[in-house]
């Protein structure tokens, strides 16, 4: 059996990414003429101009906030004004078309297509070791939310059995581990941490267990490594409601496989603009999913690209998985601070590489300080120049530090909140 899911794995980077950049601007198009959000959001763009990444970067990022203030005006409006849970963002309508809606936290909806592996999670699951005839235990939430439905699509796809094991119940969990005997585990790896606790109190036998595919939630080596130590090994996926599956371990370990349906960008927290591949910043995808085609959807996670490819053959771009959140927006002195206001600083002046907003001080004495890369320390007044600007653009006034290029921390900190709540 191949070590890969299909043959897109195994592709020459250069045609991925001529087939990525060939359907890109007929999704575009299809956005625009499918969905009513997309087309007021790319308004007066020309589809078949967006074919390349350039362009894309052009387009605005569509965060999840907007998702939400959209949804929220269009379900308040009356049936005679077209109410749409979704506020116009899905190209699919209650019926036959969408078996299933879901909700996540705002709450935000979101539709579910009649495709197979709707969310594309198979690939996911056959990077992890899951086979056609395998058990898999799915103890993701069956509950509003789609995270279980977008790993039992995914493990239906690859020929697996699905017990819907849901959340919660531990000892009945056990239970059925013991009595079905699955080879695989699903779920956040919080939980499967407690359910292998449990069974080693209760001498439970789940040595059926064999393999894992976790998310939801961070996946730090230890714990990879306290799995790895009991016989199991564990990967990690990452994936979201909106999205589908972004992107996944493999065997190597050396970060996450980009999934091959979407198109990602990493761009500096608050703007749209793409970094230099190894930098740190905001997750953007644009998803090749026509009953929702979300163009630049702004994850609000953290990562960054990694050089080279990955060890077991796979050719797609890899990312560092996940490093934080990109939502740094902070309080000073009564006022709301955003990413966005330090990049709108940063492109006053080309002298300035890179910037990093620090709030210091103890809570009601708050310290401001802008802190700048600039290849040109001695220009005239720089410094008091900034100084000016960032008052201009925040009403508060703060200090700013010239430091040679290279000094700020490759962390996707636009802002940084150092101080004490003690």
């Amino acid at each position: 059996m191949s070590d890969f899911f299909d043959t897109l794995e195994t592709r020459d980077p250069a045609v991925r990414e001529a087939a990525l950049m060939a359907a890109l601007p007929r999704q575009v198009a299809h956005a625009q003429a499918a969905s009513a959000a997309m087309g007021d959001i790319l308004s007066g763009v020309h589809a078949a101009a967006i074919n390349c990444r350039d362009a894309l970067a052009r387009l605005p990022v569509l965060r999840k906030s907007e998702l939400l203030v959209r949804q929220q005006a269009s379900r308040a409006a009356s049936s005679a004004q077209g109410h749409d849970a979704f506020g116009g963002f899905a190209a699919i309508r209650y019926g036959a078309g969408m078996p299933r809606l879901y909700a996540s936290p705002g709450p935000i909806y979101e539709p579910e297509g009649v495709a197979r592996d709707y969310w594309r999670a198979a690939r996911a699951l056959y990077a992890a070791g899951f086979r056609p005839g395998d058990l898999a235990h799915n103890a993701f939430s069956y509950h509003m939310t789609p995270g279980a439905f977008i790993m039992e699509s995914g493990a239906h796809a690859v020929g697996c059995t699905v017990f819907p094991a849901g959340t919660g119940q531990t000892e009945q969990q056990l239970q059925a581990m013991a009595e079905l005997r699955p080879q695989g585990y699903i779920g956040t790896p919080s939980f499967l941490r407690i359910l292998v606790e449990k069974a080693q109190e209760a001498g439970s036998d789940i040595s059926s267990l064999t393999k894992g595919l976790v998310g939801g939630e961070a996946f730090p080596p230890s714990l990879r490594d306290w799995f790895a130590e009991r016989g199991l090994a564990v990967y990690q996926s990452y994936a979201t409601a909106d999205v589908g599956l972004i992107a996944y371990e493999t065997p190597a370990r050396e970060g996450l496989v980009l999934d091959e349906h979407v198109i990602v960008e990493i761009v500096r927290p608050g703007t749209g603009d793409p970094v230099a591949e190894g930098e740190v910043g905001e997750v953007v995808v644009t998803v090749l999913n026509p009953d929702y085609p979300l163009i630049r959807f702004g994850t609000g996670d953290l990562s960054a690209v990694l050089p080279g490819t990955c060890p077991t053959g796979r050719t797609n771009t890899r990312i560092k998985g996940w490093l934080g959140r990109a939502d740094q927006t902070t309080k000073v002195r009564g006022m709301f601070v955003h990413p966005g206001q330090v990049a709108e600083v940063v492109k006053r002046f080309p002298e300035v590489a890179n910037a990093r907003l620090v709030i210091s001080g103890e809570m009601a004495n708050d310290q401001m300080q802008l802190r700048v890369e600039t290849a040109q320390p001695a220009a005239d007044g720089l410094a008091q120049r900034i100084s000016e600007a960032v008052r201009d653009v925040t009403k508060l006034r703060g200090d700013v530090q010239l430091l040679p290029p290279g000094s700020l921390p490759n962390d996707g900190k636009v802002i940084e909140d150092a101080r004490s709540y003690q």
